[in-house]
């Protein structure tokens, strides 16, 4: 591939990639004003609606007395005459057809409320997908405006370009196929199992077995629970939310207690300096580089115990990754990679060159193997 074709290539990618950030923004404020209008409307049925419940209860009491009045002067023909029974029962009736048409008041907007408080969820979730595309467009975005020579420089070193661009269009299709088989296998299940316990509640409500469908509905709204679960794990592992909210430590915190907890391999992770925010593309290159090293020692160590050490300094953010697996000969690491083997090692590597880091291999037949890569902080970068 001709540097000049692979320059022209990565241009149209950010002129596509920017419009679609702002076609995406549109879109997200066009979900936030409408989200605020619908915000109104649910404030203002709100306090219709409390007016009317006062309204209700105050006609009910005057419903009661009257029935008590209208008893009073029915059985007391000695005190009361024709004219104090008939204004008697004018008023009941009265307040009883007064009170019908604000109980159905009332029901509307109840109806009305609900109505707008599910929209309002609904128009929250678009909003947190479209937010979250956002972002993720500007992670890719920071990669492709990154410097050209770079990767210009790793594409011209590389003896057998096209094995590995198939070895990372692999990659991406085994990313692909296993967020496929997280939501077939987990969500669309319970998705599936929700719309069965759905119908099974609505048989049971047909035949008045309410004891039945109550017991029916708090397992399914466990099951709804456990779907909105797997949902956020399927998101956390495409782009975690945390990573922006909270930082770069907090979110590998989770992330080495979610590995500890799945697969039952022993974890730990412990920070040296004072921690600090670093700018947004760097965190995300460093949770992906911990990442891949976490996969890889999933994939071929064999450890039992794993350890993760992040280490800040004014210049510079180190990270190691240890583990007591099964090791290989490091001498000959370097020929290794030369080769094409080791494609989540090179992945990494690839992903620290960018960054102007260094990435140091150390390891053994049976004595583990220790990962550690450096990445500079310029000035520059902690300005933003």
């Amino acid at each position: 591939m001709q540097v000049d074709a692979l320059d022209r290539v990565i241009k149209n990618a950010i002129d596509v990639m920017e419009n679609s950030k702002y076609q995406v923004f549109e879109i997200c404020e066009s979900v936030r004003t409408e989200r605020e209008t619908l915000s109104n409307e649910l404030a203002k049925v709100i306090e219709e609606t409390t007016k009317t419940i006062d309204l209700v209860d105050q006609f009910e009491a005057d419903y009661r007395r009257s029935r008590v009045r209208l008893t009073e002067v029915s059985r007391d023909f000695k005190r009361f005459n024709e004219e104090d029974i008939r204004l008697a029962y004018e008023n009941a009736t009265r307040l009883q057809a007064q009170l019908s048409i604000y109980r159905e008041k009332e029901l509307h907007l109840k109806a009305r409320r609900d109505d707008l408080q599910k929209r309002l969820k609904g128009i929250d979730r678009r909003l947190e997908r479209a937010e979250g595309l956002v972002s993720q467009l500007n992670v890719v975005l920071e990669y492709l405006s990154g410097d050209l020579n770079q990767v210009t420089r790793m594409l011209e070193s590389a003896k057998n370009r096209q094995i590995l661009g198939l070895k990372i269009i692999l990659a991406q299709e085994e990313e692909r196929k296993r967020i496929a088989r997280e939501i077939h296998d987990g969500l669309a299940q319970n998705l599936a199992n929700i719309v069965l316990r759905t119908e099974i509640a609505e048989r049971m409500m047909a035949k008045q077995a309410f004891n039945a469908v109550k017991e029916e509905l708090v397992d399914l709204k466990g099951q709804v629970r456990g779907g909105i679960e797997e949902v956020r794990k399927i998101i956390f592992n495409l782009r975690p939310m945390a990573l922006d909210d909270l930082g770069l430590v907090p979110t590998l915190r989770k992330f080495v207690q979610d590995f500890e907890d799945k697969h039952k391999i022993r974890t730990q992770f412990e920070t040296v300096g004072k921690e600090t925010r670093l700018p947004s593309g760097m965190e995300a290159a460093v949770f992906r580089l911990v990442q891949e090293a976490f996969s890889n020692v999933l994939k071929h160590a064999q450890a039992s115990h794993v350890l993760l050490e992040l280490t800040f300094q004014m210049q510079m953010v180190k990270i190691t990754v240890t583990d007591n697996g099964i090791g290989f000969e490091a001498d000959n690491i370097e020929r290794q990679l030369t080769k094409g083997n080791h494609y989540g090692l090179i992945g990494m590597r690839e992903r620290v060159g960018p960054l102007e880091g260094r990435m140091d291999i150390q390891s053994d037949i049976g004595a583990g193997t220790k990962i550690s890569m450096v990445i500079p902080i310029k000035s520059d970068a902690k300005e933003e």
